[in-house]
């Protein structure tokens, strides 16, 4: 699945955004392979990660696997153990701690809700946090909370494969990354307008 192929135009930058996925296996084994990635001002950054799910209650998956981050300074690897699966009233939810070199450790959290406005029209709102237990530097990372994602998605399912969608989404640096970011005079926040397409094979 092709969740986002985006582009996004906000105050302080423009670019492409993706965010996808792909599984082999059955319902109690999988393999998956997830990566996001964003293009801006000729820049590329993003992450890649290759895990090995397995079901452990209905509708929970434990994973566990490598992530790989590149872009916005020196990449990094990390080891991950994680859930996905769904809530009481259906929120999907995605969790991950990672343990890198160094002694650098870092979470991950998101959700996200479907709301079935018509049998097409679907609205999705998310929400995503970033945690990271010692301050990276080189690659403007202070340690606590880093980061924090809001988005809400319309999109139109013109066949369930192919749906076309508008959003908007905000974004805020937290704590010491904010403060990281301010000292290098670049954005603590910002607010883009998105325009894409959900995909799915």
């Amino acid at each position: 699945m092709l969740d986002r192929l985006e582009g996004f135009d906000g105050l302080d930058s423009s670019g492409l955004n993706m965010d996808g996925s792909v599984w082999i296996g059955t319902d109690f084994n999988k393999l998956w392979l997830k990566a996001e990635a964003e293009r801006s001002a000729g820049q590329s950054s993003g992450r890649a990660e290759v895990l090995w799910s397995h079901a452990v209650a209905a509708f929970w998956d434990l994973q566990t696997g490598v992530r790989h981050d590149f872009g916005g300074g020196p990449s990094r690897q990390w080891a991950v153990l994680g859930v996905q699966g769904i809530t009481p009233y259906w929120f999907n939810v995605e969790a991950a701690v990672y343990v890198g070199a160094a002694g650098r450790t870092a979470a991950r959290a998101r959700g996200e809700y479907t709301v079935r406005i018509t049998q097409r029209a679907i609205l999705t709102p998310e929400v995503e946090v970033n945690a990271y237990g010692k301050s990276d530097l080189a690659r403007g990372i202070g340690t606590g909370f880093s980061d924090a994602r809001l988005g809400l998605r319309l999109r139109y399912e013109i066949r369930r494969e192919f749906a076309p969608y508008i959003g908007i989404t905000w974004a805020r640096k937290l704590g010491q990354t904010a403060t990281l970011a301010r000292q290098q005079n670049a954005a603590r926040s910002e607010r883009q307008i998105v325009a894409g397409v959900r995909l799915w094979f």
